[in-house]
């Protein structure tokens, strides 16, 4: 007879319902934020993410949020435990990217849940603050050091025993341009965490603090479980690709490099031979090109896979220090969050296609188009505004790629156009699809969207986008898709000039900004006869 196993035992059942437990707290942690939010970009485009985390700060579910947020959340959870851990009542504050952070303007809030005189699980709340200082509004800059970005904030306590700090506050207040929509969001954060405490002190009311922690815990192990026997699905070997980022004037194309080594239920991702760490804002810090790995393989494994810690247990994630894949300070970061990510992505699945050539879709737009504004109303009021643009997913193995879609690593919406005009000084002459970006193939890729935006008030101005001179690239004979452009007419009858996929501009009222997102790549030679549906 085998030996009985002590304690409490979680069968399959209690591991789902309790998988969808810990994940319905992070959900509506998230609805708690962007119901209580101020600024469109978190209210609109749910530029925001919610998760819950065990005692050494390792996700145990997460919300669906965005990946580039997740992925790298755990850095700054465990961050504040080394630095100012949270007491009873305490909320810790930090956007620091060489920290677990992304960029300045993700504000990352983190709680304890606090059980028998101890911290048994963390609640963490990250959101995309329109303004957090910096040379430019909306903190978006084209920088070259971080200092440029905006304000830097190391693990600090925001809340202390259930009370506001209200000196911190009036200093992060004092540094940006709209304090007022700050105060809101930042208080939105803080309602989503005391949420995720709620819940999570029900269910240990219910349940019992022992048996919620040993679910937590069998879910890593069930998720790791399931993480090996994915990679001992693919073909064992070493896969390896090359890309390069949009090139400066007058300097070559940064390149990419990656080997990913499959072998034994384990995966090793090398990127040696990366380009060195860059002086504009396009720097990733390690935690996102972690996060970027973490959520190619999170899309191997199919839906039904918990999302915690466990899985990312068998990739062993190796980056050169100084690169512009984990950049030191103080390097600019700002872009790296937003668009080497997306890169990052499109680099690893060109390794894998090699291996799993039926399964690994062409490339999608590869950016973010990330636009800033910034200025006065008409009436005196400060205004920052942040939007990300959707373009064409790479079209897929047996499917073209949908159009007008947010890929990878962000998840997150366009802002209407009524929240738009409703919220800024700006009209929309024109939102579509740009048709024909995509790539042709046997399956086609997504179009692109055409935004043309204008300028009703003075405005300072900037675009970090990719793909503008590097196409999104096609698979198995499938054609590349349309790059990006932008193009800016300074006033009514104006001439139309195109400007850089990177460029800060102050435009004046009657000015006119078009973006046109890239499509995605074709996948798979086009059959004659074959219509795009």
């Amino acid at each position: 007879m085998s030996p009985k196993r002590r304690g409490p035992v979680l069968d399959a059942v209690d591991l789902e319902v309790y998988r969808h437990r810990f994940a319905a707290i992070a959900e509506e942690m998230g609805a708690a934020l962007q119901h209580s939010a101020f600024s469109p970009n978190i209210k609109e485009r749910r530029d925001f993410s919610c998760a819950l985390f065990d005692e050494h700060g390792d996700t145990v579910a997460q919300g669906d949020h965005m990946p580039v947020h997740l992925g790298s959340m755990p850095d700054s959870v465990r961050a504040a435990l080394a630095d100012c851990p949270p007491g009873p009542g305490d909320m810790i504050l930090l956007n620091d990217p060489y920290r677990g952070g992304t960029h300045l303007p993700d504000l990352t809030l983190v709680a304890a849940l606090w059980h028998a005189r101890r911290p048994i699980l963390y609640v963490a709340s990250r959101a995309h603050h329109s303004d957090v200082g910096g040379s430019r509004p909306g903190s978006m800059p084209l920088a070259r050091e971080i200092f440029e970005e905006g304000l830097r904030l190391p693990p600090v306590r925001i809340v202390q025993a259930g009370q506001l700090n209200d000196d911190l506050l009036r200093v992060l207040l004092a540094n940006v341009r709209t304090p007022e929509e700050r105060r809101g969001d930042l208080l939105a954060q803080v309602a989503a965490n005391r949420t995720g405490l709620k819940r999570l002190e029900e269910l240990c009311e219910k349940e019992g603090a022992g048996r919620i922690l040993m679910a937590a815990r069998e879910l890593m192990a069930y998720s790791e479980r399931r993480m090996r026997a994915i990679l001992r699905s693919i073909p064992n070997g070493t896969y390896r690709a090359t890309d390069t980022l949009d090139p400066e004037p007058g300097h070559p194309a940064p390149v990419l490099r990656v080997r990913v080594r499959i072998a034994g239920g384990k995966a090793g991702v090398d990127f040696s031979g990366t380009h060195a760490q860059l002086g504009d804002g396009r720097n990733a810090v390690a935690s996102i090109t972690r996060s970027a790995v973490f959520y190619v393989f999170r899309c191997l494994a199919g839906a039904d896979l918990p999302t915690n810690a466990g899985a990312w247990r068998p990739l062993d994630i190796r980056v050169p220090a100084g690169s512009l894949l984990d950049a030191r300070p103080p390097a600019a970061v700002a872009a790296g969050n937003v668009e080497t990510s997306q890169r990052i992505v499109d680099l690893l699945l060109r390794a894998l296609a090699r291996a799993l050539p039926g399964r690994i879709p062409a490339a999608s737009q590869g950016t973010m188009n990330n636009l800033t504004l910034g200025g006065v109303a008409a009436d005196g009021t400060p205004f920052t505004y942040y939007e990300t643009m959707a373009g064409g997913m790479g079209a897929r193995p047996g499917a073209d790629g949908l159009s007008g879609v947010h890929t990878h690593m962000t998840n997150s919406l366009n802002t209407p156009i009524e929240a738009l005009e409703h919220a800024l000084p700006v009209r929309l002459r024109r939102y579509g699809l740009r048709r024909g970006s995509g790539g042709a193939g046997r399956y086609r890729g997504g179009d692109g969207l055409v935004r043309e935006i204008e300028i009703l008030a003075d405005v300072e101005c900037t675009l970090l986008a990719e793909r503008r001179c590097t196409p999104p690239w096609g698979l198995r004979g499938g054609k590349n898709g349309a790059p990006g452009r932008d193009r800016v007419q300074m006033g009514p009858g104006e001439k139309w000039r195109t400007v850089p996929g990177r460029v800060s501009l102050r435009l004046q009222k009657g000015s006119v900004l078009k973006i046109e997102t890239p499509g995605g790549g074709g996948w798979g030679r086009a059959q004659k006869g074959r219509r795009r549906t």
